[in-house]
């Protein structure tokens, strides 16, 4: 999602309203790929007729796209796609019309190593929610200067994957949305906000005062993530890789745990720990079972 105003928060933080609020594309009855209404509204691109609007995203790869036409809080400003990956999308929303392209025609307007898989969607930045609108969600991710947008990425997939209800991260030091965050992330960016904060351990005080129990995560940390007095609701902290987390951020955390391995390797790249790590909060705060005595 190739991100192009001045500051990569700038414009949501200013002037994002509630998600509730967002402009949608007002849609007709949707109809199948193969049927004659779609047809119609297929038409032939003959070259960019206007520049990519500096208020929107550009999300590409097949997954990142697929997911962006299925939010109905996505408002779709184009689509640009080859006859080969159209025939692979599920039925449009309604009021979207496909342009047919070349996969060059789309390689023109992305970075020279993207990989789109022929499908380009241009649309508007869905909204940022506030930490008011968290109240009562489960499980929640903040990440601590965590830079690399293909981390990011793949930490948003995995966290959409244990129902993870949003990831809080600094305005600064943090990857703008861009399209290698979304491809990373392969549609979950549609299923996980993010919560843009200026100041990530105010935040964590904010959440403690709220009810949630605040876990950091730390290779060095004494004591296991598996046998810490785990609760929801409940954030996980993760730093960044090499300086780990803040010492601000550390001290504003309930409890830092690791992950227990049994290898000779006793770190892992940050996304593969988050990975680890809700797969243990999912399965220790899972509710019990009705049949379970």
């Amino acid at each position: 999602m190739q991100r192009l105003c001045h500051h990569p928060y700038a414009h949501a933080w200013a002037t994002a309203p509630s998600r509730r609020q967002s402009a949608v594309v007002k849609r007709a009855p949707a109809t199948s790929r193969r049927g004659s209404t779609r047809a119609a509204r297929v038409k032939r691109w003959s070259g960019p007729e206007r520049a990519v609007d500096a208020e929107c995203e550009l999300i590409y790869g097949f997954h990142a796209a697929e997911e962006a036409l299925r939010n109905p809080y996505r408002s779709i400003r184009r689509l640009l796609v080859t006859e080969n990956a159209l025939r692979r999308l599920a039925a449009l929303p309604a009021g979207v019309s496909p342009q047919i392209v070349t996969p060059r025609d789309i390689a023109r307007l992305l970075p020279a190593d993207a990989v789109h898989q022929g499908v380009l969607v241009e649309a508007a930045p869905l909204p940022w929610p506030t930490l008011d609108e968290l109240a009562g969600k489960r499980v929640l991710i903040a990440l601590d200067q965590i830079t690399d947008p293909h981390n990011v990425g793949a930490i948003l997939r995995t966290a959409a994957a244990f129902a993870v209800a949003a990831a809080i991260v600094p305005i600064r030091h943090s990857p703008a949305m861009s399209g290698v965050l979304a491809k990373a992330a392969s549609g979950a960016v549609e299923h996980v906000p993010l919560v843009a904060v200026r100041n990530l351990a105010e935040a964590l005080i904010d959440l403690g005062e709220r009810g949630y129990l605040r876990v950091g995560l730390d290779s060095q940390a004494a004591s296991a993530l598996e046998d810490a007095p785990l609760r929801d609701p409940l954030v996980l902290v993760l730093g960044a890789e090499g300086k780990g987390l803040r010492e601000r951020v550390r001290q504003c955390c309930d409890l830092v745990a690791r992950i227990d391995l049994p290898g000779s390797i006793r770190s892992l790249n940050v996304s593969n720990a988050a990975a680890i790590a809700l797969s243990v909060v999912n399965r220790r705060l899972a509710p019990p079972r009705a049949d379970r005595r």
